[in-house]
């Protein structure tokens, strides 16, 4: 079902509110956001050709608890090295009881399990449809062998019979290399796009030659990038990635950024100016994203074989699918805290914590290893219209009084409208009535509720929506 829907705020405020003009031309392609609704989820499998069946081993346990986790929610498409793969898989998921019937498998070789960086972009076109971005894949810069992985957004495109946008002669991009708030905001480091050399200057990175310039236009058009938050990054020899943006910030919306204290920021090597180009970061209406910071590890970070990595671990990389948010666990003191921080953040989807230890050992989490694949259509899924529950529309300007909740049913339809806290708590329903087609509002009092962070939750069946929102005074 299709549904406009939208939130005025009743409040008094002081200014004017500067907008950001894209200074791109018209977008050909969008990037969905990943809290829209999946058709699935895209999973590589560990195998035992690359770096041996110890490697793979110790992996599996991970691959069987992310589809476990996901198979409530949506499809998980599997890539298995190749037929014998699939049946030593099947046994693996039938013996832990995950369900197979939303499962389906590709049989495609791969050098390893980085699925995010190596794997299909899904966009939508001028018209809406879904399309793959085939983007160049150099194993993060020559450092690992990716003559296996580099083809696979193509591969499944065939297998799909998806139309493919071959950008591999255009850029060199890993997925986990950006993040977008779903409102063109694109956030990224440098060092793990631009061309630049490691710290010795014996080789390029990325991209020979290409400027910032040159690169936001590509992130225009393909990815409907409207404004840039750039971070330097750096280089170090525990990261491959040359600082991936999606182990330590992440868009919760276009109104909140989920990252770390500072302190922590610099355990993970984020420079001071970095740190500040981070905190003083606007959206595309050019007010400050409101910042929820999650912790580190409380303690190094040891694998279930035993091994101490001697270095903590972060939280930050989580994935959000469908019915479940999938945030990296540690066996660690302060996985309880992570988890209920991100809890609170998706209070209609269950976080799942996901042992990532072994994981963890070669340089990754689970936002690295997870692809979403969204809708083909949004026909028969609620997706909000582009202003819905717009709450950031005077964020943070404002003393939040009251606000004004309108929507539009295309059929008569029982509706539930509730405020939940940051913990996940709820605090109040508005209303939970039958309602005839067409236009509503609901006005509600929020001068009970302190300064923070907060959530509008509208239900309609068994379709969800909600939208996080400050109170600032």
């Amino acid at each position: 079902m299709a549904i406009g829907n939208k939130i005025i705020l009743c409040a008094a405020f002081i200014g004017f509110f500067l907008v950001n003009v894209p200074l791109h031309a018209q977008p050909t392609y969008k990037m969905p956001a990943e809290d829209l609704p999946h058709e699935g989820t895209w999973l590589q499998w560990p195998h035992q050709y690359e770096y041996g069946a110890t490697y793979r081993n110790r992996l599996d346990a991970t691959w069987v608890a992310m589809a476990a986790a996901l198979i409530p929610g949506e499809k998980v498409h599997i890539i298995a090295y190749d037929a014998t793969e699939q049946a030593r898989i099947t046994s693996l998921l039938t013996a832990a009881s995950v369900p197979m019937a939303s499962i389906d498998f590709r049989l495609l070789r791969t050098n390893d399990v980085w699925v995010r960086d190596n794997g299909p972009i899904f966009v939508r076109d001028a018209s809406g449809n879904l399309v793959i971005e085939d983007w160049g894949f150099n194993g993060w810069g020559g450092d690992y062998n990716y003559n296996f992985c580099n083809p696979i957004p193509t591969s499944i495109g065939t297998a799909l019979g998806t139309a493919v946008v071959d950008l591999g002669a255009t850029m060199t991009c890993e997925g986990g290399s950006l993040e977008q708030d779903g409102n063109g905001v694109f956030m990224a480091t440098k060092s793990s796009i631009l061309s630049q050399t490691n710290p010795a200057g014996t080789y390029t990175v990325r991209n020979p030659g290409m400027t910032q310039a040159q690169a936001e236009a590509i992130f225009a058009q393909y990815l409907g990038a409207t404004k840039f938050i750039w971070l330097n990054g750096g280089f170090s020899p525990d990261d491959v990635t040359d600082m991936h943006i999606d182990g330590f910030a992440k868009f919760l919306n276009d109104s909140v950024m989920v990252t770390m204290n500072n302190a922590d920021l610099s355990y993970w090597g984020v420079t001071p100016a970095d740190i500040a180009t981070l905190t003083a970061a606007t959206n595309a209406s050019n007010r400050p994203y409101q910042l929820v910071k999650l912790p580190l590890t409380a303690t190094d970070v040891v694998t279930t074989y035993g091994n101490n990595l001697g270095f903590k671990g972060s939280y930050i990389n989580y994935y959000v699918a469908n019915t479940a948010v999938l945030v990296p666990n540690y066996s660690d003191a302060n996985d309880a805290i992570a988890n209920a921080i991100v809890q609170g953040l998706y209070p209609t989807r269950t976080v799942v914590g996901i042992d990532v230890r072994n994981l963890y050992k070669n340089g990754g989490m689970v936002h690295c290893v997870t692809q979403q694949q969204p809708v083909s259509v949004a026909t028969g899924l609620w997706q909000p219209h582009p202003d819905a529950l717009n709450l950031t529309l005077i964020y943070p300007n404002a003393t939040s009084e009251c606000a004004t909740i309108e929507f539009e049913l295309p059929k008569n339809e029982r509706i539930s409208l509730q405020i939940f806290d940051a913990q996940g708590q709820l605090l109040k329903t508005i209303a939970n009535v039958e309602l005839k087609k067409g236009k509503h509002s609901f006005t509600t009092n929020t001068q009970q509720f302190a300064n923070g962070l907060y959530t509008y939750v509208l239900k309609l069946g068994n379709q969800t929506a909600s939208k996080q929102f400050a109170i600032v005074r």
